[in-house]
């Protein structure tokens, strides 16, 4: 009797799919895989839930999902072995600074600097330029705020780091509380707490 696997993979459309999923040099919509392949979207829907359950069983090879769109990604049970064997250690792993630089950006996209900077009680213009280059964050426009500060935004990298879908599948937290500004009294509560 044929296992589930055999079965999975003896459709020619789910073997065609993971190579176009192998191929693309990034995120590939539902859309262009169907045309790709020449099939329905429910069909690629389909396939790409076979895909995904076969990998999660498997493999050591995952389906992501990030916005509607697919990628085939290493599982992140081996990021530490996949790390360590590409010498990536050192320049991967992101401070203190930058998750809550992240964490701010995310959970009130889109977000200035000044409020960043507002929220967290001290400046953050370095954290800021360092998460732009690791392409996590990105430029969306200005606000219309005095001095039209640039409005931040996370990327798809940050959606692929952190194994998301979407900003929805963010731990819910009380935005009010998280997001209060630091008032002089509170920064001055906190050095002499460090003191």
């Amino acid at each position: 009797m044929p296992n589930q696997d055999t079965h999975t993979f003896s459709n020619p459309t789910v073997k065609a799919l993971e190579a176009l999923l192998f191929a693309a040099p990034g995120l590939t919509s539902v859309d262009q895989l169907s045309q790709a392949l020449n099939v329905t979207k429910q069909e690629v829907e389909k396939a790409l839930q076979l895909l995904a359950d076969h990998y999660a069983a498997e493999h050591g090879l995952r389906l992501q999902k990030i916005k509607n769109q697919f990628q085939l990604v290493t599982a992140p049970e081996y990021a530490g072995t996949i790390e360590s064997f590409l010498g990536l250690e050192v320049t991967s792993r992101l401070t203190q600074a930058a998750l809550e630089v992240l964490a701010i950006v995310a959970y009130k996209q889109p977000a200035t600097r000044p409020e960043i900077d507002a929220i967290r009680g001290v400046s953050s213009d370095g954290v800021v330029k360092s998460l732009l280059s690791k392409g996590l964050i990105e430029e969306l426009g200005r606000s219309e705020a005095l001095g039209r500060p640039i409005l931040y935004g996370v990327t798809n990298d940050f959606f692929q780091h952190f194994g998301l879908e979407s900003l929805d599948q963010l731990p819910k937290v009380d935005l009010e509380e998280l997001f209060e500004p630091k008032t002089s009294k509170d920064t001055e509560e906190m050095r002499l707490l460090k003191d």
